[in-house]
């Protein structure tokens, strides 16, 4: 189902992670040596810039849908096999997949229920 969706979408657009991020802390960051935090930390690395390109996906969802585009956000692709034909030299990763376009109002399911702020959330 998601195979056709992408092949037929006006543009699909890999969000993805760089493992080297913490290389251009210096000039984005100039206030505190925060590349020393990450550098030889592999499990530092993975877990923040995974977080953080899942920030900048919504974000650019969020973006994207302000503009009028309607988005399918994905997961559940095959990461490796993305990640060897887009990113052959390891340095960047997939995260989610989305892609963009005019949908067809038609086609949409009704929009799913929702968990209440309760059933949601723990507020200490």
């Amino acid at each position: 189902m998601n195979v056709e969706k992408t092949m037929t979408a006006p543009a699909t657009v890999i969000i993805a992670w760089d493992t080297e991020f913490h290389e251009k802390l210096p000039k984005l960051f100039p206030h505190a040596d925060m590349r020393s935090y990450f550098v030889g930390n592999q499990p530092l690395i993975h877990e923040t810039a995974f977080r953080n390109s899942s920030l900048q996906a919504a974000y650019f969802i969020l973006a994207a849908r302000a503009l009028g585009l309607d988005c399918g956000p994905m997961s559940g692709f095959d990461a490796d096999k993305l990640n060897a034909e887009f990113f052959p030299d390891g340095k960047w990763k997939a995260n989610v997949l989305c892609n963009l376009g005019y949908g067809d109002s038609s086609k949409l399911y009704p929009r799913n229920p929702r968990l209440s702020c309760e059933e949601a959330s723990v507020i200490l």
